[in-house]
């Protein structure tokens, strides 16, 4: 119940051609509030409804529940979410023992697009592809909940 990931801005759209799967996903947030966190979530055809703890003062661990739920339920829990949904395509990348969730954001943060690796501890050492850029793990404005609410196109670079 404890996630340990890793986050990183991506340099260029390689990672394309290395994904060996990708998937749509719309979600939203019932609650951003940092210490509980409720997403809702449709990935393809499926429904998901995750609660996430806040997180470790390196921002790499936090407690993580997550339940599959009917695609209906999905629909109607988006449709009270807080204002922002998101819409991603996730390409999964495999690079060595590792699968590196990489999202393309869409919409209102199109040109945003972050890489994600969770790992089973957090000194444990990963292979990274030449497409990672910038580590940006524990830096609030990355998280989902946070683009949700600041939009990319908003943001001054």
């Amino acid at each position: 119940m404890i996630e340990i990931e890793r986050k990183f801005l991506v340099l260029s759209e390689d990672f394309k051609k290395e994904a060996f799967q990708h998937t749509r996903i719309v979600q939203g947030f019932l609650n951003t509030d940092p210490y509980r966190t409720v997403r809702v979530r449709l990935k393809g055809e499926q429904g998901f409804i995750t609660v996430k703890g806040i997180s470790n003062d390196s921002g790499t661990s936090r407690l993580e529940w997550e339940k599959e739920i009917s695609t209906e339920e999905a629909k109607t829990l988006l449709s009270i979410c807080e204002t922002g949904v998101i819409d991603k395509i996730r390409y999964e990348v495999e690079k060595g023992n590792h699968i590196f969730e990489v999202d393309e954001f869409l919409a209102d943060n199109e040109g945003l697009t972050v890489a994600e690796i969770e790992l089973s501890s957090e000194n444990e050492t990963f292979e990274k592809p030449n497409w990672i850029g910038k580590e940006v793990t524990g830096i609030n404005k990355y998280y989902n909940s946070q683009i949700s609410k600041n939009p990319f196109k908003n943001w001054n670079l």
